[in-house]
């Protein structure tokens, strides 16, 4: 009977371990690029031929990829609007935008060390390198530290 249930548990943890490995592959199929000019249309569809849906006028602004057709990519941004660009309007440049207000850069990465500014929600920030919790960031003038918790974008 004890054999029986070791075989149970360890068939047990063998499923719990898959499921939260394909999570963990869902979660980085996640694809953010950022818009490489200051004025990018963004599409009803795949082509030039689509209607311009809006234009964006903030470079380097974070976008989600959620599909591609030729050399059209479809995107979301952080308020959810969705269309068609085109590649040669994104760049892999690695930025993000403050989701919290009032979120603190530091200029290490702890809680502890001097604050150097608040950024407002909604700030776009160009990041130079992460660790677990913490981003290495500037955002005009200022260069320091942020949490992950607090952006939306190329965290990774």
């Amino acid at each position: 009977m004890k054999k029986k249930n070791k075989y149970a548990v360890i068939l047990g943890l063998f499923f719990i371990t898959l499921l939260c490995s394909t999570e963990v592959v869902a979660n980085q199929e996640v694809s953010f690029l950022s818009l490489k000019n200051k004025k990018v249309n963004l599409r009803q569809g795949p082509s030039f031929e689509y209607p311009i849906k809006l234009i964006y006028t903030k470079k380097y602004l974070p976008v989600i990829i959620l599909n591609k057709s030729e050399t059209w990519r479809q995107i979301k941004d952080i308020k959810n609007n969705t269309g068609w660009i085109h590649m040669s309007q994104l760049s892999k440049k690695k930025t993000a935008i403050t989701k919290v207000n009032s979120s603190i850069m530091y200029k290490k990465y702890t809680i502890y060390s001097k604050p150097i500014a608040k950024l407002a929600q909604g700030r776009l920030v160009l990041i130079k390198k992460c660790r677990v919790k913490w981003c290495k960031v500037t955002s005009g003038e200022f260069k320091g530290w942020i949490l992950k918790k607090s952006l939306w974008g190329k965290i990774n």
